[in-house]
C-alpha cells in the first residue's frame, strides 16, 4: 500500500451492482481498492467481490422489520450516524448519500431531492385525499427536512446531476460547496452489437423504440409515451421493460388500441441485449436526478428523446438525442419519434454519436473524480492538523 493511502468509509444502504445508488458506491469502492486505499462499508448489504478483498470491512447495519420504510430508513440513520461519531478519527474521508446518517460527512452525495420532487409540479400526492398519499406526503416531507439537514453537515456535497446541484442550492446551500459528478455507467456491457428481437419475442421489421423503468410510478410517464405512439404510424412499435405486478400501463395501452404494437417484457435482466434489440430510447420522465438506464442507453449507441425534467439531459446535445421542454407534451413527443423513424440512417449516425459521449461517463471517470475529491479533502485536513498553533509569551520590561 502507498504511503498516501487513505482511510475510506462509505456510507450507504446498500454495496451492489444492481441498484443505482448501490451501483455508483460500488464502482467507488472497487476503484478505491484499486488504488491501494482502504475501505469501509458501513450499509446493510455488499457484494461478495468487495467484502472478499483483504483491504475491505465491512460493518453491517441490520434491516429494521418496523413498519414502512421512513421508520427503517430513520433506524439506519441513527444506527449508523452513532456508529460514524464513535469512529470518526479512524477516516480520512466519510462519504454518505443524501440523508442516510445523523452524523457529519465529508462528502455528501446527492441521488435525489425530496424537496425537489415534491416542487417539481408533477408531485402526485396530496395529503388528504386518502391513507396512502398521506403517508407519501409525510414520507415526503420528513426525508426533505432531513434530507436538508444531511447537505448542511457535509463539507462538499456531489449532487449526480446540474439539474440535482440546482434543487440542492434551493435549500439554501452554498454553490461554493458543490462539485457535480455525474453517475457512470458501463461501457462494455453496454454496447453495439447483433440484434436479439426474437429472443425477446418482439417482431423484426417496425422500428422499435424502448421504454425502461418503474412501471408502478407516474413520474416514469409511460403515459403520454403511448399516447405519442397513437399518433405514429404503425410501423413504429414501442417494447417496455419494467415490473408488470400492479401496473395500470398494459390496460391503458389496450384502451388506445396498442395492443399490437406494444410489448410488455416485464422485468428484463438482460438489459444489454434488448437495447442491442431496439432502435431508440425514449424517457421523458416527469422527474429524474440522473437516470442510469439513460446513461446505459447512450452507451448501447441509441439515439434518445428525453425531456428537461429528467436529469441527464443536460448533457444530452442534438447530435445524440432530441431533448423535448414539457414531459407530458404528446405531440412534440410523437414528432419527435417521427424524426427518427423516418431516418433510419440519421438515427443510427445519432446512435455512434451517443456511444461516443457515453465514453466519457464511464465508471473508471465518475470514480477518478470522487478519488480526486477525497483526495483534495485528505491533504486539507492533513494540512490542518498540523497547523498547531503557537503559544504567546508575553515579556515585561
Amino acid at each position: 500500500m502507498s504511503g498516501n493511502a487513505m482511510r475510506i468509509l462509505i456510507v450507504t444502504h446498500q454495496v451492489t451492482k444492481n441498484d443505482g445508488q448501490g451501483r455508483v458506491n460500488y464502482e467507488i469502492a472497487r476503484a478505491a481498492l484499486a488504488a491501494g486505499h482502504e475501505v469501509t462499508l458501513l450499509a446493510s448489504r455488499a457484494a461478495p467481490e468487495l467484502l472478499n478483498h483483504p483491504r475491505v470491512r465491512f460493518v453491517k447495519i441490520g434491516e429494521s422489520r418496523l413498519p414502512t420504510r421512513l421508520i427503517q430508513y430513520q433506524v439506519f440513520a441513527w444506527r449508523s450516524g452513532a456508529w460514524i461519531r464513535a469512529h470518526r478519527k479512524a477516516f480520512d474521508v466519510i462519504h454518505v448519500n443524501g440523508f442516510i446518517a445523523w452524523a457529519r460527512a465529508d462528502v455528501n452525495a446527492v441521488h435525489f431531492v425530496h424537496d425537489g420532487w415534491y416542487r417539481c409540479g408533477f408531485y402526485p400526492f396530496r395529503f388528504f385525499h386518502g391513507p396512502y398519499h398521506a403517508y407519501q406526503v409525510v414520507y415526503t416531507r420528513l426525508n426533505a427536512w432531513c434530507e436538508k439537514w444531511a447537505f448542511r453537515h457535509a463539507e462538499v456535497v456531489v449532487p449526480v446531476s446540474e439539474k440535482v446541484g440546482t434543487e440542492v442550492c434551493s435549500l439554501g446551500i452554498d454553490t461554493a460547496r458543490l462539485q457535480v459528478i455525474y453517475n457512470g455507467v458501463d461501457t462494455d456491457e453496454f454496447a453495439p452489437g447483433a440484434s436479439q428481437r426474437e429472443h425477446f419475442g418482439l417482431p423484426q421489421a417496425p422500428f422499435m423504440l424502448l421504454f425502461a423503468g418503474d412501471l408502478r410510478v407516474s413520474r416514469k410517464n409511460l403515459d403520454t409515451v403511448l399516447r405519442a405512439l397513437t399518433a405514429t404510424p404503425t410501423h413504429v412499435h414501442l417494447v417496455v421493460a419494467g415490473i408488470l405486478r400492479n401496473s395500470p400501463y398494459p390496460a391503458l395501452a389496450a384502451s388506445l388500441g396498442l395492443e399490437e404494437r406494444v410489448h410488455f417484457t416485464d422485468l428484463v435482466t438482460d438489459m444489454p441485449a434488448l437495447m442491442r434489440s431496439v432502435d431508440a430510447f425514449v424517457f421523458p420522465s416527469r422527474y429524474e436526478p440522473m437516470g442510469l438506464v439513460l446513461l446505459e442507453a447512450l452507451a448501447a449507441a441509441l439515439p434518445v428523446v428525453t425531456v428537461r425534467t429528467a436529469g441527464g439531459a443536460e448533457v444530452i446535445a442534438a447530435d445524440c438525442g432530441i431533448v423535448l421542454e414539457h414531459p407530458d407534451d404528446s405531440v412534440a413527443l410523437a414528432a419527435a419519434i417521427m424524426r427518427l423513424a423516418d431516418d433510419r440512417a440519421h438515427a443510427r449516425q445519432m446512435g455512434l454519436a451517443a456511444r461516443e459521449l457515453a465514453r466519457t461517463l464511464s465508471w473508471q471517470a465518475m470514480a477518478s473524480r470522487y478519488l480526486s475529491l477525497y483526495e483534495r479533502l485528505a491533504a486539507r485536513r492533513a494540512v490542518s492538523a498540523m497547523a498547531t498553533p503557537r503559544a504567546t509569551v508575553s515579556v515585561e520590561s
